[in-house]
């Protein structure tokens, strides 16, 4: 292991898996377990499981599961190893590393060192001649040194390598400005900068480190924004512009907007809880994020098609969520005779803070921003409209989990298409009945096919032999469950097992038997990924009998046994079997299971 055991079971002791999740999760007791609303997917009723006495967490809706290592690694967009740092450090524990550990966490820490210096580097160059003309642009876009300061906006300069230069006298390699996106490379090898003549803004995450940057270019040239790709550090997905300002806001909402100078713009002007994605729809990554500091979200995005396209995914991805959604519409202006689109930076400039503030305080609800685009496309003084706009926010209206939510919007409905509310109501109805059969028939479709039942909810491990891997699985469960029922010697070799993953845990889990240690599928988190570990998981949440444990596990092994002959081709009987013949089902059911 990368970390002396000793060291992890003194940090897994002072990190109990209760009080890390419930810095992060409201749980609520219901008999031995914990349950809240899953981080990691959109619900609203709580599938998130927390056992204190396992010490793990699962949830029941999108099967993700682990222990406290793994909830930080899911959480925090970290590797094992930072997980175990970022652990320790909250636990007060110093981290006995080995080299190679010790390595690649100062890798990671060199990145985040050289963005700080490269963000300091571009602030300082806004403060001097060569940063004149982004000064000029600030001004005309009104933005004030106080909040270009808040912001640590930044000028790069319109020279090929000056931040190269500067950053590779300050003891920072070419390799590392190309593993942090400060610089690219052509096709002949010549390394440049990669941003040039930009005014410069650093993304920093919810931690206060500097993990990427967002540019805009001072003339008409493309791309007019330029943020930085991936790297080791950054995720786009998984960071929001304005967070690291917007999660001490005293507002009750956070607004989500599209472009960091939108942010910039409302932040001065007094909205601080605004935020955007990183040049990326709304993910699910950034709501688990957004549901640490908000149950609210206000949708901003700009008034064109592409910002209602936006609107509409970012609901789909929020419906049936823990938040409140409202969607702030901003109205088009009149420039030259026509009407044009604004953003959020256009609206505050032209009419002001107190009408943007009219605006917060009038936002409409999802459904209500919805249900108005359904009836745009349609003309309701046409019957054909009419009927049309019926049959599509019907099957809309079907969505809708709560019966009161359903009835006042029907009611909203047939009022715009001019019919009765009991018209309206049956079709709905009827929409609803339709949706209900077709989620029946689709589950009982999955009914029956059992064996697709049978497989992992990851399609990447699914399951090869279901037979032989189901005797896998209650064989893991039982080492985990009452290692005491297996002999001294190991009953199975990795090879039997018809899955690699069972095959391996078991592995390891029988390592960690004989270290005299009792087997703990959080514990093998440093050896498999985070879908592997959930699968684990699940596989101990199955019920396992205890009271017949010896002829279970007597059971599970002939199958494992009679399968692996049937792959390998042998016949002969198995020796390991005969060990445990006292525990033979005399019946001879080869096939059962426990359960």
């Amino acid at each position: 292991m990368a970390f002396p055991q000793a060291f992890l079971d003194e940090l897994l002791a002072r990190s109990d898996i209760v009080d890390v999740v419930g810095s992060y999760v409201q749980l609520t007791r219901k008999g031995a377990n914990l349950f809240g609303l899953c981080p990691f997917h959109s619900e609203k009723t709580g599938s998130f499981s927390v056992s204190p006495d396992k010490q793990i967490y699962y949830c029941f809706g999108c099967k993700r599961g682990g222990g406290v290592i793994n909830f930080i690694m899911e959480e925090e967009n970290l590797t094992f190893p930072d997980a175990v740092r970022f652990l320790a450090k909250r636990a007060g524990l110093e981290v006995p590393e080995e080299e190679g550990d010790r390595e690649a966490g100062r890798r990671r820490q060199r990145l985040l060192d050289l963005n700080r210096e490269a963000a300091r580097f571009y602030y300082q160059l806004l403060q001097q001649p060569e940063g004149a003309a982004v000064r000029e642009y600030l001004a005309r876009r009104q933005i004030k040194r106080s909040t270009a300061v808040k912001f640590g906006m930044g000028a790069s300069p319109d020279s090929w390598d000056t931040l190269l230069t500067a950053m590779t006298q300050r003891g920072y390699t070419k390799r590392e400005l190309l593993d942090a996106g400060l610089v690219v490379q052509n096709k002949n090898g010549r390394l440049y900068d990669k941003f040039r003549n930009r005014l410069m803004l650093p993304v920093v995450d919810t931690r206060g480190d500097v993990v990427a940057f967002g540019s805009r270019v001072l003339d008409k040239s493309e791309p007019k924004y330029m943020n930085s790709s991936e790297t080791p550090v950054y995720s786009k997905r998984r960071v929001l512009y304005g967070l690291n300002l917007a999660k001490k806001t005293k507002r009750p909402n956070i607004i989500l907007c599209e472009g960091n100078l939108d942010i910039v713009t409302l932040h001065q002007a007094g909205f601080d809880n605004a935020v955007a994605s990183m040049g990326t729809a709304l993910t699910v990554e950034q709501t688990r994020l957004l549901s640490r500091f908000t149950k609210e979200i206000v949708l901003c995005y700009d008034n064109d098609n592409a910002g209602k396209i936006a609107t509409e995914r970012a609901l789909q991805i929020l419906n049936n969520s823990e938040f409140s959604v409202k969607v702030l519409q901003l109205p088009r202006r009149l420039v030259d005779g026509e009407y044009v689109k604004q953003d959020a930076d256009d609206f505050i400039k032209f009419q002001g803070p107190d009408a943007f503030e009219r605006l917060l305080s009038g936002s409409e609800n999802g459904m209500e921003f919805r249900m108005a685009q359904v009836a745009a496309k349609h003309d309701l003084s046409s019957d054909e409209g009419r009927v049309a706009y019926c049959e599509e926010i019907s099957g809309l209206l079907s969505t809708l989990e709560n019966a009161v939510e359903r009835e006042i919007y029907t009611t909203r409905a047939a009022e715009a298409a001019k019919i009765t509310p009991e018209a309206m109501k049956l079709e709905v109805q009827r929409a609803f009945r339709q949706r209900t059969r077709q989620e029946k028939r689709a589950e009982l479709r999955r009914d029956l096919n059992p064996a697709a039942a049978l497989q992992p909810h990851e399609r990447t491990l699914r399951y090869d032999n279901i037979r032989s891997a189901r005797a896998e699985e209650g064989v893991l469960r039982l080492l985990i469950k009452d290692a005491a029922v297996f002999p001294d010697t190991p009953p199975l070799t990795e090879e039997q097992f018809s899955s690699p993953l069972l095959g391996r845990a078991f592995t390891l889990l029988w390592q960690q038997r004989e270290a005299g240690r009792d087997p703990s599928i959080p514990l093998l988190s440093e050896s498999f990924s985070q879908e592997e570990i959930s699968h684990l998981i699940a596989v101990t949440q199955q019920p396992e009998s205890l009271s017949n444990a010896r002829q279970a596990l007597a059971d599970y092994i002939r199958i494992i046994r009679s399968e692996w002959d049937k792959r390998s081709g042998k016949d002969a009987v198995d020796p390991l079997l005969a060990a445990t013949e006292k525990y033979k089902d005399k019946k001879g059911i080869g096939g059962k299971q426990h359960g």
